[in-house]
């Protein structure tokens, strides 16, 4: 999940720099995702993990998205 994640945080927001990324780092102070990066990534998870964001979901950091993946992705 992790290594899929930053996939798709480099593709769509290719100015992320995910090589110092951990699962601390913050989605936008440690990698300068903004609210459309944040849109457009959430976008892409639904269709890369087969999920549906009915509700608004708030991450802070990769570790929230990673386990929010592990516990909802269908693909």
């Amino acid at each position: 999940m992790y290594e899929r994640l930053l996939k798709l945080i480099k593709e769509n927001m290719p100015e992320a720099d995910v090589s110092k990324a951990t699962m601390d780092s913050k989605l936008m102070d440690d990698l300068g995702m903004d609210s459309i990066g944040m849109m457009m990534l959430s976008m892409a998870m639904e269709d890369e993990f087969g999920i549906r964001f009915d509700e608004p979901v708030f991450f802070e950091t990769v570790k929230d998205v990673v386990s929010y993946l592990e516990k909802n992705a269908k693909k």
